[in-house]
């Protein structure tokens, strides 16, 4: 290993990490100061919903493909959901696995299944990118960010398949630019949209308190 991979896979990732840990503690702070209102109804619908089941069902419609509409009559799209968060997930399990334990890729099986599910989210990616620019709607509805976030995500799992085996015969250059590109992320997405899931446990508990104290959550079907 070059000292310049040995920089970028241990020291860059973990003053990248040691920042974005920084950021995401003090807006997380500043989140909690901002207390939120109370509910102006008073209790309806059936009385086997509560707040704490509320709170429960609105954190696992996640993994709820049915329980929304979207979701439903799209499976596709889902699907497409799925395998992109999970690319995300062995992306950057991936960064600590190589500088930390990089025994575990001496298994084949580990190999090639971390690279099906990156390389998954890579052609996920690309369909994401021509839908972003071929539907109208998505157009309207996106921002330079989005654009941005989403191309530099897909080039990152490109180079995260790249890096998987470890192998740096005859060359780094493909895991440098993999942990280049993941210092970056762990910098930029504090500041970016892909923060979204920062606040997805605390947004939803609200929100499934509220839909439970109202008796919508958990969703009733005849």
């Amino acid at each position: 290993m070059s000292e310049t991979l040995h920089f970028s896979a241990h020291t860059l990732q973990e003053v990248a990490l040691g920042f974005m840990t920084l950021v995401y503690v003090m807006r997380i702070i500043w989140f909690l100061r901002h207390k939120a209102g109370t509910e102006r109804q008073a209790p309806t619908g059936s009385l086997d919903t509560t707040k704490a089941k509320g709170i429960v069902y609105s954190w696992a419609n996640i993994v709820m493909p049915w329980a929304m509409e979207s979701t439903r009559k799209k499976p596709f799209l889902y699907a497409q959901f799925v395998a992109f968060h999970l690319g995300v997930t062995a992306a950057i399990g991936l960064s600590f696995v190589i500088p930390y334990a990089p025994q575990l890729l001496e298994s084949q099986t580990a190999v090639l299944l971390l690279r099906i599910v990156i390389g998954a989210a890579f052609v996920v990616g690309v369909l994401r990118i021509i839908r972003r620019v071929s539907d109208p709607y998505m157009r309207a509805l996106s921002s330079p960010d989005d654009y941005f976030s989403l191309v530099l995500l897909t080039v990152w799992f490109l180079f995260a398949w790249l890096a998987v085996p470890n192998q740096t015969a005859g060359a780094e250059w493909h895991l440098i630019t993999y942990f280049i590109l993941t210092a970056f992320f762990l910098i930029y997405v504090p500041f970016s949209k892909i923060s979204h899931y920062l606040y997805y446990p605390f947004t939803r508990y609200y929100f499934g308190k509220s839909m439970g104290y109202r008796g919508v959550y958990p969703l009733q079907r005849g």
